[in-house]
């Protein structure tokens, strides 16, 4: 494949994200199946703080904020354009505040379940864009996270105003307690579904601007039909009838009248 600069970039980039998304997808999902969190969604909150996680599940965080704090240099070592940097640096941060977050405030079990989503999500989409330029027809991948990605977006809504402004709201414990890790208080339940909703929000504005301009280059693409040449139009009647009385459209007499007044 002979690409441009920009087309191998974002290539190389859909490549190295596909890899990572399916590894953590899979690996978080073992998790969930194995630590039963799915089967009832009541563990999400019971029994915070949790402060006790599986070696696995806390070996999964540790790597998630390495992959991410290894990006950091990763900009230089593979040349980032300097007009690509801050949107790479942006990305990163969004991701180490929420991992790291999530596992400081020991909302572990939350950030397991919408890390798998959202991986899930996002593999998709880099799928989708490696097959896209592979060949350029094939963008039925494109459709499919399109819906996939508004109802994780929903999805991720429902699940943390659920846990964190219905289940921690409701628990028994609620006060800030450092040493034994509990966060449960109302400034800092508002700070986490603010920072939640305003990123989905975020998401969900590039989200609206990338279809709104998929779809004009897509419009524009399309060829325009050529009109079809009209036919000549007949003569009217007055013409036919003043060929027929001798006399020609601009008042000449036609030859077969002037042979009539000849003879």
């Amino acid at each position: 494949m002979h690409f441009s600069k920009t087309k191998h970039s974002k290539f190389n980039e859909s490549g190295q994200l596909s890899a990572f998304y399916l590894f953590s997808f899979g690996w978080g999902t073992n998790i969930l199946m194995s630590e039963n969190f799915l089967s009832n969604p009541v563990n999400l909150w019971e029994g915070y703080p949790h402060t006790l996680m599986p070696f696995q599940m806390k070996f999964f965080f540790i790597c998630q904020m390495g992959y991410w704090l290894h990006a950091l240099p990763e900009l230089y070592f593979q040349k980032t354009k300097k007009e690509d940097i801050p949107r790479q640096l942006v990305y990163i941060a969004l991701y180490l505040v929420h991992i790291a977050g999530a596992y400081i405030l020991n909302l572990n079990r939350l950030a397991l379940v919408l890390l798998v989503l959202h991986c899930f999500v996002e593999l998709l989409f880099h799928v989708s864009r490696l097959v896209y330029f592979s060949n350029e027809k094939r963008q039925t991948g494109f459709t499919v996270w399109a819906i996939l990605f508004v109802l994780g977006r929903l999805l991720t809504l429902s699940l943390s105003v659920l846990t964190v402004g219905f289940g921690l709201a409701n628990a028994d414990q609620q006060v800030l307690d450092l040493a034994n890790g509990n966060f449960n208080v109302l400034f800092v339940r508002i700070t986490v579904l603010a920072t939640i909703c305003v990123t989905q929000a975020c998401m969900m504005w590039k989200f609206i601007n990338f279809q709104l301009r998929r779809w004009r280059e897509q419009a524009q693409a399309q060829p325009v039909k050529p009109k079809k040449p009209q036919a000549p139009k007949s003569k009217s009647k007055k013409d036919k009838a003043n060929g027929v009385n001798g006399v020609s459209s601009n008042g000449a007499d036609s030859p077969r009248s002037k042979k009539e007044k000849s003879s």
